[in-house]
């Protein structure tokens, strides 16, 4: 369009204001008006894992602030895709968030397709909970430190093996890395789930495993599994005495577990900003720290810019494990 005089370029101006108007007010109210009805919070795994029950501990106190109900809702299915899914391909206005560990958004991607793009199609709101990775083996392991289970590795190529809880998961990628930077051959074994794997741990069957805290602790305070070292950049308060693996000599062998909010690409920025300070404000209270410390994690909270950043460190990590090892899932 060209402008021939001033009364021209006026009516121009006021046409491409009128449009921005037209297309920003109705989110800007919106925006305002949140929220004005309840939250739905898709979980993506069954109940009674950590994920589920990391939601339901920040849910109750994040409705309190928000002044409207959060629902919990479980959408299991493809190692946390299914619901991730769900969540990027809801509408963008901050009635339907979830929570997902760094499987669906991190690993995964890597080594099959997914149903979004783990790049672009989610905005993180905050981190929840940190759950500190560890190297464990049974009890009856004739090996004491990390260091004597690599010695054995090195001697025997090929003949030991660690559990995962299934290929893909951050138990089996975790071993990987280990082999990268160990320089060892262990063999993964797969598993459906954590339960079996520690089943065939305890039983000899396998010689490690990776899990996160949450499902080794209740083992090592039975005494039926032993702490090798901590997969963290520093000592867990639930083992103090356990080394960490930079302590043992790998201190690239990080695999640190953790849980987040997320919501659909293209969520307003004030929706963001309101979801993550109910979150925060919910992880800082007593009684939802008290609930993640039983799993034996921490109440984590970051600002939405620290999220990204960290689930693009984590990304690039596990991005070089998987086109290193070959490591798919099956």
């Amino acid at each position: 369009m060209r402008c021939t005089d001033k009364r021209d370029l006026r009516r121009f101006v006021a046409a491409g204001l009128g449009l921005v108007t037209a297309v920003l007010l109705p989110a800007i109210a919106a925006a305002q008006d949140y929220p004005s009805r309840p939250i739905r919070l898709i979980v993506p795994f069954a109940p009674g894992g950590p994920a589920d029950l990391l939601a339901r501990a920040v849910a109750p106190s994040m409705g309190t602030s928000l002044k409207q109900t959060v629902v919990i809702e479980n959408r299991a299915g493809a190692g946390g895709a299914t619901g991730v899914a769900a969540v990027t391909t809801a509408e963008p206005d901050g009635y339907t968030i979830g929570i997902t560990g760094p499987g669906a958004v991190v690993a995964a991607p890597y080594m099959t397709k997914v149903p979004y793009d783990h790049t672009k199609d989610f905005i993180p709101i905050t981190r929840v909970a940190q759950m500190h990775g560890i190297v464990v083996v049974a009890a009856s392991s004739p090996y004491k430190t990390l260091a004597e289970l690599i010695a054995a590795a090195r001697a025997n190529p090929g003949k030991l093996s660690f559990a995962s809880a299934g290929s893909g998961t951050l138990t089996h990628l975790a071993g990987e890395l280990l082999n990268i930077e160990a320089n060892v051959k262990i063999v993964h074994v797969p598993y459906r789930g954590a339960a079996p794997a520690v089943a065939d741990l305890l039983g000899g069957h396998v010689q490690f495993m990776l899990p996160d805290m949450s499902g080794a602790l209740g083992g090592i305070r039975g005494g039926t599994i032993r702490a090798l070292a901590v997969t963290s950049g520093k000592r867990s308060p639930f083992l103090p005495d356990v080394p960490t693996t930079a302590e043992a000599g790998f201190p690239q062998v990080l695999s640190d577990s953790w849980y987040g909010l997320i919501a659909p690409a293209g969520t307003p920025p004030a929706i963001v900003k309101a979801l993550y300070e109910a979150a925060a404000g919910a992880l800082k209270g007593n009684d939802v720290a008290a609930q993640i410390d039983k799993q034996g994690g921490v109440a984590a909270p970051t600002t939405p810019e620290e999220f990204k950043a960290l689930i693009i460190e984590e990304q690039q990590r596990w991005k070089r494990v998987v086109e290193t090892t070959g490591a798919k899932m099956e």
